[in-house]
């Protein structure tokens, strides 16, 4: 742990940031590397005249900054976590960096299971760093889940997550492209999510350069329409769900009108859109008959 002055500490913070580069990065920065979180900066701008504890010296996390800054590199990846809900999570480039809107699929899935202590058996599709799998799991403590992703370096991250996030086995993981995994579960699941690559490739092209450049392509790109994994991830989940089971997806801003429609074409019933907190239309969800 290395100790500097307040004085000194705020005085490179100023300089950093006129570099460029945004608040909220550069935050992120301080909290995952430095141990210096936003209230304990709160605290020292209001009284600067005490020492800071610091776990990376200055000079390692201005190259950090400046890599950051240079290269447009996600501040994720460079601290190498990322915060999700209330977990601190692992991420590479071989993992999408899971988006806060994506909390709110929890949040769905609390809606419909009100009683943390059922036993639901529920699987998610592309899992990547397994945010959502983990949250689950964790939230309900007597279910049992299972995660799938077509990358064998992306289930070793979520498998680690996992294992530093609980001490709980209900959550296994599985290689191989949507469904395929889950043959001898055919039936028998109570719930299936998934946040698919969904977004068009004319949409794809013109992504910030910070995405494009360096989060998995496979992790993004949804074919030409954005719908090619949906369409597949739909059509063959009645094989899989429980009568009465939920399908929850993630879509573009503007699929959802289109992901209702796939969903009443196989048999869903109960299908409702429900949007994120800026209002737009971000998850579809349907029950299968």
């Amino acid at each position: 742990m290395l100790c500097i002055s307040v004085e000194e500490f705020l005085f490179w913070k100023k300089k950093q940031l006129s570099k460029g580069g945004d608040q909220l990065s550069f935050a992120f920065l301080l909290d995952s590397m430095a141990g210096v979180s936003s209230s304990d900066i709160n605290l020292i701008t209001i009284n600067p005249n005490g020492i800071l504890h610091l776990k990376k010296n200055l000079k390692f996390l201005e190259s950090v900054w400046d890599d950051h800054l240079t290269r447009s590199c996600p501040i994720q990846y460079l601290c190498g976590v990322t915060f999700w809900r209330d977990l601190k999570l692992k991420v590479t480039k071989k993992v999408l960096i899971p988006r806060p809107e994506t909390e709110l699929i929890v949040d769905i899935v609390f809606n419909l299971f009100r009683k943390k202590s059922e036993k639901l058996f529920f699987a998610e599709l592309g899992t990547g760093s397994g945010a959502i799998s983990i949250a689950l799991a964790l939230a309900y403590p007597s279910s049992n889940g299972v995660a799938t992703d077509i990358e064998q370096d992306a289930l070793e991250i979520a498998n680690k997550n996992f294992i530093n996030s609980s001490k709980q086995s209900n959550l296994k993981f599985y290689c191989g492209n949507w469904w395929s995994p889950l043959e001898s579960f055919k039936g028998k699941l109570d719930l299936a999510i998934s946040n698919p690559p969904y977004i068009p490739r004319d949409t794809y092209e013109k992504l910030p350069k910070e995405v494009k450049d360096f989060e998995p392509k496979a992790a993004l790109l949804g074919g030409e329409d954005g719908l090619e994994h949906i369409r597949e991830i739909i059509h063959k989940a009645p094989l899989f769900l429980k009568e009465n089971g939920w399908l929850i997806l993630e879509n573009h801003f503007d699929q959802s009108e289109k992901v209702k429609k796939l969903l009443i074409e196989n048999e869903f019933t109960s299908i409702e859109i429900v949007k994120d907190l800026s209002g737009i239309g971000r998850f579809t969800i349907g029950r299968y008959k």
